[in-house]
Formats: C-alpha cells, sequence, structure tokens
C-alpha cells in the first residue's frame, strides 16, 4: 500500500504551504499565485460552488528535479507500491505482477493469480500490502472477474512466496455485487487505515442501467467500502445497522474512483474520482456521507448533453473539494512525505490520463490552495504514482509501460 506524496519564491512555498499549517487555526494569508494551468475553455457554463473549487491558481517547483525513466518493458501497468525493502511491486492488466529494484532492474515476475477479465477497462488492477507484511508476506489486490451473468470487481489476498515468483493459497475475499455484463468503471483502488482495515473504491460500471446504483445503499456500485483483511464489513461501518444497506459500505454516489490514500499527519482519506465530459473530481471522504453520482455532477455527457437536470448542488449531497472542466482522467494518486523536497511535502500527486501528466496540488485546511503540471512533455498517460517514504522519490507508472522516477537532482 502507498503510505503514508507566475513564480513563487521557494521560502513563501516553505512558509505558507509547510505541512505544520495542514490544520491551522492561524488566519489565512494571501498568497500570490501564477495564473491557473488549465488554458482550455470548460465544457460548460456551470457556476463553482465555492471559490478555488477549480482552476486554482498555479505553483511551480524550484527545487532542481532529476527526470529517470528506470524501466520500459511493462504491459499495461496500473498499480505500483513500494515493498519494505525499496523493491517496487507493480502490478499488469493481464493477470501478473512484476517486482523491480528502485533503480528499476526487473527482480521476479508474480504468477498464480486467479483468472482475470482482461476487457475493456478490466484485468488485475490495484494491490496493496498488509500491513504487517514484513512478517506475513501477505498481499491484496483488485481485479475484475467473470461472475455470475457478468461481471465484477473482486478483492483477493494471498502470500507471495520466498522466491517472489508466485502467490500461495490465492483467495477472494470481497466481490461488489451485483454482477453486470460490461467493461467499464470498475473503480479499483485500494488503501489500509491504521487499524489495518482496508479501503476499496468501485465504479458504477459506467451505463445508464447501472448508474441508478450508485445512489442504492443495497447495491455495492459505485461505492467505497471498509472491510477487514478477511473481507468482512468493519463493526463501526456507517451503514452496519441500516436495514437493507450492504453493511461495507463506507461513501456512496460515486462514479469511477481511481485513486484513493489516506492524508499521512491527518488520516483522513481523500480520492479521485473520473467525471463524464469535464467534472473530474477530488474529494474528501467521510463515512456515511453521498457523494452525488449521477444527481449532480460539473460534467456532462460525452455527446454533450446534460447528466440528468443538470445540477452541481443538491442538499444532503457533497461537494467535490476541486474538480476539473475539461477532464483529465485522475487515477492513481498519494501524498508525498520526504523531506528531500522541502516544497512538496504533504503535497498531492495524482496521475493524468488524458491529461497525461502528473498533478501536484498543495493542500491547506482540506482544501486545494495551488496547482501545478509535471512531465506534462512526455506525452504520457500516467496511471498510478507513489511517493515513496524510504528513498523519498516520486514514482509513476504509464500506460506505454514505463516507470519514471522523480527526485531531487
Amino acid at each position: 500500500m502507498k503510505r503514508n506524496f507566475s513564480f513563487i519564491p521557494v521560502f513563501m512555498l516553505l512558509g505558507i504551504f509547510s505541512c505544520n499549517d495542514d490544520n491551522s487555526t492561524k488566519p489565512e494569508e494571501t498568497v500570490p499565485l501564477g495564473d491557473p494551468v488549465e488554458t482550455q475553455q470548460p465544457n460548460t457554463n456551470y457556476k463553482s460552488a465555492f471559490e478555488g473549487q477549480t482552476r486554482i491558481g498555479s505553483v511551480k517547483t524550484t527545487t532542481n528535479l532529476k527526470i529517470d525513466v528506470i524501466a520500459t518493458d511493462l504491459v499495461s501497468p496500473w498499480a505500483i507500491v513500494a515493498m519494505p525493502n525499496n523493491n517496487l511491486l507493480v502490478t499488469q492488466k493481464g493477470g501478473s505482477m512484476k517486482i523491480f529494484s528502485e533503480i528499476g532492474t526487473m527482480m521476479t515476475e508474480v504468477l498464480g493469480f486467479p483468472a482475470v477479465d482482461t476487457g475493456g477497462q478490466g484485468g488485475m488492477l490495484d494491490v496493496a500490502l498488509d500491513p504487517d507484511f514484513a512478517s506475513n508476506r501477505m498481499i491484496y489486490w483488485s481485479f475484475s472477474e467473470t461472475f455470475g451473468n457478468g461481471n465484477l470487481t473482486s478483492i483477493a489476498k494471498g502470500k507471495l512466496s520466498s522466491d517472489e515468483k508466485l502467490i500461495e493459497n490465492p483467495t477472494v475475499i470481497y466481490r461488489a455485487e451485483p454482477s453486470y455484463n460490461g467493461s467499464l468503471h470498475y473503480g479499483s483502488r485500494l488503501a489500509f487505515d491504521d487499524a489495518g482495515n482496508l479501503y476499496a473504491t468501485t465504479g458504477e460500471r459506467s451505463d445508464l442501467a447501472t448508474r441508478p446504483q450508485a445512489q442504492q445503499l443495497d447495491k455495492a456500485l459505485g461505492k467505497i467500502v471498509r472491510i477487514t483483511k478477511n473481507g468482512q464489513p468493519v463493526s463501526g461501518n456507517p451503514f452496519i445497522s441500516t436495514a437493507n444497506a450492504k453493511p461495507e459500505i463506507y461513501s456512496y454516489g460515486h462514479r469511477n474512483p481511481q485513486g484513493l490514500a489516506f492524508h499521512p499527519v491527518t488520516k483522513q482519506l481523500w480520492e479521485s474520482e473520473f467525471g463524464a465530459k469535464g467534472g473530474d473530481e477530488i474529494n474528501f471522504i467521510e463515512p456515511g456521507k453521498n457523494y452525488g453520482w449521477p444527481v449532480i455532477s460539473y460534467g456532462l455527457e460525452y455527446n454533450g448533453n446534460k447528466i440528468g437536470e443538470g445540477i452541481t448542488q443538491k442538499e444532503g449531497m457533497e461537494q467535490p473539494v476541486y474538480y476539473w472542466d475539461p477532464s483529465v482522467s485522475p487515477s492513481g494518486m498519494d501524498f508525498y512525505t520526504g523531506n528531500a523536497i522541502p516544497e512538496w511535502q504533504h503535497n498531492l500527486f495524482v496521475g493524468a490520463l488524458s491529461g497525461q501528466h502528473i498533478i501536484r496540488l498543495v493542500i491547506k485546511n482540506n482544501k486545494v490552495a495551488g496547482e501545478e503540471r509535471l512531465l506534462a512533455d512526455k506525452n504520457e498517460r500516467f496511471r498510478d504514482v507513489l511517493a515513496s517514504h524510504q528513498n523519498q522519490s516520486l514514482y509513476a507508472v504509464t500506460d506505454s509501460g514505463k516507470i519514471y522516477r522523480i527526485s531531487k537532482n
């Protein structure tokens, strides 16, 4: 799992955006920002709910960075996590994982996983290490599984063999039912909290027939669920005593959430979510809350029509902390926790697919206070990012099969 990643002078970034001010009660200071990084016209004329909810002013990293491509031979990688020995574990959509050294040397390929449904957006998806991996060698992964009359998002666990070439005793511990005969919107990011509970995102499977299930508590589509290491609902879940509700549900009203990370200081849960045509979101996740899809959205249907009633706010539904229009397609994300690049400390980094860059978001008082685009000249779809707290580098995997490493020069 990921644990816990105009010009602004570095002294201003350090003074204003320091991690020590994440929950500051001091009066807000006026911070000079550059023009927003987004220069294209939005798809809609929707008005944001509050200042800074979209197109915040830009920041610029002043530290001299070193950009390396350390591997190029992956096949559709989807997720990357750091192992205790600093090696990198990477999933491939076809149904396997590979282990690389921190400098990109391919060590082993891990096999023995249950079959995956590789159609469309499906396949082997996210991976998380057991919090006790150093002693039990257990890993958890999500994948699209053929099940019932269709397929669904499933979560499995197994033990990584001592030679790191095989998963032993792979066992499916959770299925996001109902199944559906489709190939889109599996969601599928994983994250452990400090108590050892596993959080997982599920998509609403895209189609008009399944979208409404994101609002239905008796369905697992379009949700964030919280389960134990054995796949059971956590006892303190918000709907565990609600009649007819799935007890594993933690939050609902999600479209296709593909990023999930805990803030390293506050321990609060953050999520990135694909909108439709515009309306990509960053959300601050709280238990039992409704995040609105498909009732409210800042995006449009791909044909340009309004989504539902074409509303962006409704009582009882949460607003995104931040959104993008036009879309950038936010995927995996992580908070930077190192000291090597001080101005990045506790910033949120998000891989952008259609946007073809890595997003850096400065977070202050649970709001976005600045945005930067990194590696926008590489023409890559960035699928996942990892802020390694061990060697303080930022890693990213791309749909083209590369691993990038960003470090202080």
